[in-house]
């Protein structure tokens, strides 16, 4: 074996310790790529697509469905809103950045909807490349960082209520956990309202995975006669997306598995670990200096729209 691939096997066994968070794994498969480059360079392709799959799934399991409908009831509407806007506004600034469109698609719904393992389901359903994967996720993990240690403050400055934290946690941070760990910071009724919150958004990636599968066939369609004796990734059904939503009815009605919904997710998490690292570990020199600084700059537009804006309309409705 060679010193490489010793490397690399390494760099992912450390990957399925549970406290590897998944951005250390990124950045550990990035490193091993930049420094001695990939040996599993067709395993790791496939391998990270298929346990993107299968931690979406599982993450189902963490979310309790009468709970999240309930708090996506009341605000169905804003969330709507906010989305909609979202992913408009990041549209228009892929265009003004000229950035790849997958890659501003995956920006955005990192951003719109719940960070990282929202784009884990996109970048399934759309077949996206792993340098746009990498720097999407990478993006979002930053900013979700900052938005852990810089929210609650803010909150306390301005003088939010629990409520009123929880509501704007849960619509602007993009992962569920950093969520969790705001809301810690400020209350146990922001916690809760905030985990709510946010994991009723988790239920719009089925529309708009199942909408980004079709405008993937619509638009990346080959004639019949290329298409015999090829597969199509992107214009595959996302029956993971089917597999997300069935986990989250068993286990809001199957109390052993209600029971062990911690013990899933944290093998959700692992997964989600191990598949960045090896996304991370298909980046190269000629990648990165391609896509630039732009992804990034997308996020953090986005990013501040959506705290802004979720941020004015609780004030003032609430």
């Amino acid at each position: 074996m060679t010193a490489a691939k010793a490397i690399f096997l390494v760099g992912l066994a450390v990957c399925l310790i549970p406290i590897t968070p998944p951005w250390a794994a990124l950045l550990l498969g990035i490193a091993i790529a930049l420094s001695l480059g990939n040996p599993f360079p067709k395993q790791s392709k496939n391998g990270s697509k298929i346990l993107l799959q299968v931690c979406v799934v599982l993450l189902g399991f963490s979310m309790d469905l009468g709970t999240v409908l309930k708090a996506g009831s009341q605000g169905i509407l804003f969330a709507l809103a906010s989305i909609t806007c979202v992913f408009l506004l990041g549209w228009q600034l892929q265009r003004l950045l000229k950035l790849r469109p997958v890659a501003g698609l995956l920006v955005s719904t990192g951003t719109a909807i719940c960070g990282g393992s929202a784009i884990a389901a996109m970048s399934a359903v759309t077949d996206a490349d792993q340098e746009d994967v990498s720097v999407a996720v990478g993006t979002v993990f930053i900013l979700n960082a900052i938005a852990l240690l810089v929210f609650p403050p803010l909150g306390r400055h301005f003088g939010l209520t629990q409520e009123q934290f929880g509501t704007w946690a849960g619509i602007a941070i993009h992962d569920v956990a950093s969520v969790v760990g705001a809301g810690k910071a400020y209350g146990p009724i922001a916690l809760d309202v905030g985990t709510a919150v946010k994991l009723s958004r988790v239920l719009y990636l089925i529309p708009i995975t199942l909408g980004a599968a079709w405008w993937m066939r619509r638009t990346h369609s080959k004639p019949a006669d290329e298409q015999i004796g090829q597969g199509n990734s992107a214009a595959a059904f996302p029956f993971f997306i089917i597999g997300f939503v069935l986990a989250s009815v068993l286990r809001t009605y199957v109390p052993a598995l209600a029971d062990n919904a911690a013990q899933i997710k944290t093998v959700a998490t692992v997964g989600l670990a191990c598949a960045l690292f090896l996304i991370g570990s298909g980046i190269t020199r000629r990648t990165l200096r391609q896509v630039g600084v732009r992804p990034l700059i997308l996020g953090v537009i986005l990013w501040v729209f959506i705290s802004v804006a979720s941020f004015a309309v609780i004030r003032l409705t609430s």
